[in-house]
C-alpha cells in the first residue's frame, strides 16, 4: 500500500522560507519545479545520471531527482535561479557565453551550479574535471565547458578570491 499522507516540509529556496505539504514519494526536482516554479531544477532522466536536476542543498550540489522533498526538511537549497554570488554568476555566464560552452541549454543551470560550486571552494583542475563530469551535455560536449570554469579558475587564482 502506497502511502498517500502529506507531510509538511520547510525549507530556505533561493533566500527565502517554504512551507509546504508534499507527498512522501515526491523528487525534491519537481516539487522545486511544480510546487515553486524554479525552472532551472530540470527533470532529465528521472535516475541521477543526467544531471539535469542538479540544485545545492546546503552548499553541495545533489541531484534533486535522487532526494526526496521530505528529506530536504530544514535544507538550504539554491537553484541556478539564486546563485549565491550575483558577481560569481555574471562571471560564469561571461565565461560559458565566450567559449561557446552553451548550446540548446538544457543542461546549463546543472553545469552552472557546478561551476559554482567549484569557485567557491576553490577547486583545483583535476577535481573541478571530476565534478563536472557529473553533469551530461548531449550538445556542446566538455571541452568548452571545461575551459570556461579552467579561465575562472584562473582568474580566481589572479585575483585572490572570486571572479
Amino acid at each position: 500500500m502506497e502511502d498517500t499522507e502529506l507531510h509538511t516540509v520547510s525549507f530556505k529556496l533561493n533566500g527565502h522560507v517554504q512551507v509546504l505539504q508534499v507527498a512522501p514519494r515526491r523528487s525534491l526536482t519537481h516539487v522545486l519545479d511544480q510546487e515553486c516554479g524554479m525552472k532551472s531544477a530540470r527533470v532529465g532522466c528521472g535516475q541521477g545520471d543526467c544531471g539535469s536536476c542538479t540544485v545545492s542543498v546546503d552548499g553541495v550540489p545533489i541531484r534533486g531527482c535522487l532526494l526526496f522533498a521530505v528529506q530536504a526538511d530544514g535544507a538550504d537549497i539554491r537553484t541556478a535561479e539564486a546563485l549565491a554570488d550575483p558577481a560569481m554568476l555574471a562571471a560564469i555566464r561571461k565565461a560559458f557565453k565566450k567559449h561557446r560552452a552553451i548550446q540548446c541549454g538544457y543542461c546549463t543551470p546543472g553545469f552552472m551550479i557546478l561551476a559554482e560550486y567549484i569557485l567557491r571552494n576553490a577547486l583545483p583542475l583535476d577535481q573541478a574535471v571530476q565534478t563536472l563530469s557529473a553533469n551530461l551535455c548531449r550538445c556542446t560536449g566538455y571541452s568548452p565547458i571545461v575551459s570556461a570554469v579552467t579561465e575562472l579558475l584562473a582568474l580566481r587564482a589572479e585575483n585572490g578570491c572570486g571572479p
